[in-house]
């Protein structure tokens, strides 16, 4: 179940938000946040879901608000699920079954599912490379994107390919130190 109240009231949707504008926006990890951010067509949600089961039923749920939702209010979802899934492995174990939740409703093609997570691990990195920090946010979350809106920022933006290695040497630049300096408590 989503819980009900008002984004600015909510302290995790507070605390994502913060994140969105301080590393997302703010390191330019995403090139295409700005725009979306500023004409807030961001759905920030909660899901006080505590098992995958609730949390499926959470995602389908969001997955056809976003699907049903006029991408000029709404272009993206940010479903964020602080009491499941904090194991890193679990999470991303669970990322097939969302995927497999957008393929059942129907939606593969037109909306994707990207992760963050607190503890997020890129394969082949140890828990402490710097570059896993470009998709650690404050709470596991999934977010799941319109592909029309993707399509539409790739093709405006030459050279998306090299996103990915840009952040890296954003966050070598930056430092563990300078990533702990962005946040009151050191973490987002």
């Amino acid at each position: 179940m989503i819980v009900d109240l008002p984004p600015e009231e909510h302290p995790v949707i507070v605390r994502t938000r913060e994140w969105v504008e301080k590393a997302v926006i703010g390191l330019n990890f995403c090139p295409f946040a700005k725009p979306v951010q500023v004409h807030k067509r961001i759905r920030f949600c909660v899901s006080n879901a505590t098992t995958e089961d609730d949390l499926v039923g959470d995602l389908s749920a969001e997955l056809q608000v976003l699907k049903d939702a006029d991408p000029r209010h709404t272009e993206t979802t940010l479903l964020i699920h602080p009491d499941v899934l904090n194991d890193f492995a679990d999470y991303n174990a669970f990322l097939d079954l969302a995927d497999a939740t957008v393929e059942a409703m129907g939606l593969e093609g037109e909306i994707q599912v990207a992760s963050f997570h607190p503890h997020y691990q890129f394969a082949g990195t140890t828990p402490d490379d710097i570059s896993n920090f470009s998709n650690r946010s404050p709470y596991p979350t999934l977010h799941l994107l319109r592909e029309s809106s993707v399509e539409e920022a790739l093709a405006a933006f030459p050279g998306a390919e090299t996103i990915y290695e840009r952040n890296i040497e954003t966050l070598k630049k930056l430092g563990a130190e300078g990533w702990r300096r962005l946040w009151k408590d050191g973490k987002p």
